[in-house]
């Protein structure tokens, strides 16, 4: 038998375990703590709309200005990473996300809730969570989106896990005792979780999904996109038709994240069971990361994509006819399958167009598509909700825009050999 001159170039880290699973159990938990804490907003509406005497739309706006940054702001924290390393970015995204809550905490209006919950949250997970997918892409090849899958399955398990926290804290302590556990929480877990991220695998003398030797397994069988410069792919055909694609989806996507709740409460639901509604999400979204990211890998990701499209049309077209909280629960997980799996095949589908050299700049370009959409949708739906009183024409509107974001990635060009 012959021993490796470099153990690690064999793959795996000195314990066995091939490091790129501990990128991805780091992107699990920042994604879990920065999305986490950013969907359990919708138990706060409530709460704010009632201390500061404001309206949903107003109260939805803050949710709105958060999402328009942690999705717009990867154009920034992408580039960076790729020069800088994605660590440096996680861990300064993790402190800006502890800063927003505890300040949030000690807010006295709705001016300052906008600057420290919707800068110090969409700004902490701008930083981290482009960044953070970026990386994982690079460790990986025939597993690349499984493991996407599972890093970003961060957010449904966050989904799951943190709104119905939130609500129990803020009925034991108040809203903003519920604010400053959910910051101290971020700034142990999250500042550690950071420590575990790295750009590529060539940065330890590794190779994408622990392959063995100078090159991955199935480099010869599968042919490999070029690493395009950013400028060059953003410029391409493709790009824009993922672009219009997110941007589409992302007017509706978002609005059961603010809108649920307040949705349920409106129908008679208690605020607990309310607040499960968004861990059902959560529970669908983990379920569509882990099985559609796998799936997707043998069926073809561009058709997945478009398939998680239709799907989540679908389940938003069910949310209108739903007034009991069984039938919202099952619009809740139906939503989150489908919302995961987005989710999880966005960076995979940018990786096997153009590369992974430039991948984080790339889909921090993309992603801005989401913040516009995500700015605009909750907000919209909030001041439809208080014109007419019903979420009818918000509902109808999200569903309509993710089939045409269906209809957009079907154009989509299949993928040559290059």
């Amino acid at each position: 038998m012959t021993i490796p001159s470099h153990p690690l170039r064999a793959g795996v880290c000195a314990d066995g375990i091939f490091h790129g699973w501990l990128v991805v159990a780091a992107a699990f938990l920042i994604t879990l703590l920065g999305f986490g804490s950013a969907y359990a907003f919708s138990t706060f509406v409530e709460a704010l709309q009632r201390d500061f005497s404001a309206t949903r739309g107003a109260v939805s706006l803050v949710f709105s200005l958060a999402g328009f940054l942690y999705f717009g702001f990867g154009a920034v924290s992408g580039p960076l990473a790729d020069r800088y390393g994605s660590r440096r970015l996680a861990l300064t995204g993790m402190l800006l996300l502890t800063s927003g809550l505890a300040l949030a905490s000690a807010a006295q209006n709705m001016t300052q809730i906008y600057l420290a919950y919707g800068l110090g949250v969409g700004l902490g997970i701008g930083c981290s969570y482009v960044p953070v997918v970026g990386a994982v892409q690079r460790w990986f090849d025939r597993r690349r989106a499984m493991a996407s899958g599972l890093a970003v399955s961060g957010i449904g398990v966050g989904t799951l896990l943190v709104p119905p926290l939130a609500s129990a804290l803020i009925d034991a302590w108040g809203w903003r005792a519920a604010y400053l556990i959910l910051a101290a929480g971020v700034a142990v877990i999250g500042s550690a979780a950071a420590r575990w991220v790295e750009n590529a695998p060539q940065d330890r003398g590794l190779l994408p999904d622990g392959a063995r030797g100078a090159a991955p397994a199935s480099a010869e069988s599968r042919p490999q996109p070029a690493d395009l410069p950013a400028s060059a792919a953003i410029r391409s055909r493709a790009f824009a038709l993922l672009y219009l694609g997110c941007l589409a989806s992302a007017f509706g996507v978002f609005v059961p994240f603010v809108h649920l709740v307040p949705y349920a409460l409106d129908h008679g639901i208690r605020p607990g069971l309310a607040a499960l509604l968004l861990g059902a999400i959560g529970v669908g979204s983990t379920a569509g990361r882990y099985l559609v990211g796998a799936l997707a890998d043998r069926l073809g990701r561009r058709a997945s994509l478009a398939a998680m499209y239709v799907g989540m049309a679908a389940a938003l077209a069910l949310w209108g006819a739903c007034g009991q909280f069984w039938t919202l629960a099952l619009f809740a997980l139906a939503f989150g399958v489908c919302y995961g799996g987005w989710v999880a095949l966005l960076p995979a589908v940018v990786m096997d167009r153009f590369g992974g050299r430039h991948i984080s700049s790339i889909i921090g370009v993309l992603y801005t598509s989401v913040a516009f959409g995500t700015l605009i949708g909750p907000v919209a739906a909030g001041y439809a909700y208080d014109l007419r009183g019903t979420y009818a024409l918000p509902i109808a509107a999200s569903a309509a825009a993710n089939l045409l974001a269906a209809a957009i990635t079907g154009l989509l060009p299949r993928q040559r050999n290059r």
